[in-house]
């Protein structure tokens, strides 16, 4: 079982980035035919990237994201959901992990290669690492921070009450991929809502190791911000979920 949720996790996460990368690539590289799309069009990629990998992963029950493994973990729950019904535990939280980080990895990779002909035209360094990962629009770590654990907070808190761990399907991932939506709408402004570790963590790896013209540095001076915010807004979001559910 823990090889089904491995390869689930990895296939969903990386049709997650895949998507969510290929639509801001979309919006931002140039003479793309979606350039300057605007940020709506951004937010509605994002979102029915992650409808598709709900949909790709429901035997592991479709987290694609370590701050909802977090979140599951610290609501209490027995299992992690899907046909697997794997235990909760740290052995198969690793697990999870694993396959959230390889699959964002390789998802990474396909959307460059997807857009290799338009990495190689001139654009500000700063752009194409956009591609891959987030950055803020006005730089303050603190505040930064708080934006992120505020909106996976939003995220994760919504999965756990709703059941969507129970049942990564139908109407559980439309659901989810309206609330992000809504989450990149309303609360990305700052920060271009990570809201997920691996999202971030593992395509500004693949940025930093693929072969990308002007591309840059990978800004680990903040890579710590999406990564840690979402994980504090995820447990916040299990914990408070015992409280109410």
């Amino acid at each position: 079982m823990t090889g089904q949720v491995f390869w689930s996790e990895t296939i969903g996460s990386a049709l997650l980035i895949l998507l969510g990368a290929g639509v801001v690539a979309n919006v931002i590289l140039p003479k793309t035919k979606g350039f300057a799309g605007g940020w709506l069009l951004i937010n509605f990629g994002w979102g029915l990237a992650v409808f598709t990998g709900v949909y790709a992963a429901w035997k592991s029950g479709a987290h694609l994201n370590p701050a909802v493994t977090v979140g599951i973990w610290a609501s209490g729950a027995d299992t992690y959901g899907g046909s697997a019904q794997l235990a909760v535990n740290f052995g198969n939280t690793l697990v999870y992990f694993a396959g959230e980080f390889v699959g964002a990895f390789i998802g990474a990779v396909l959307a460059y290669l997807a857009y290799k002909k338009h990495f190689d035209q001139d654009a500000d360094p700063a752009v194409k690492l956009g591609v891959f990962s987030t950055g803020p629009e006005l730089r303050s770590y603190a505040w930064n921070f708080i934006t992120e654990v505020i909106a996976t907070f939003v995220l994760v808190y919504w999965v756990v009450v709703s059941g969507v761990k129970e049942n990564a399907s139908g109407l559980g991932a439309l659901g989810v991929a309206l609330v992000v939506v809504a989450i990149g709408a309303s609360l990305g402004g700052p920060t271009g809502y990570a809201i997920n570790p691996t999202r971030d963590l593992a395509p500004r790896i693949a940025h930093a190791l693929l072969p990308i013209k002007g591309k840059g540095s990978s800004d680990w001076s903040y890579s710590w911000v999406p990564i840690l915010g979402p994980l504090v807004g995820g447990a916040l979001a299990g914990l408070l979920s015992q409280a109410t559910i």
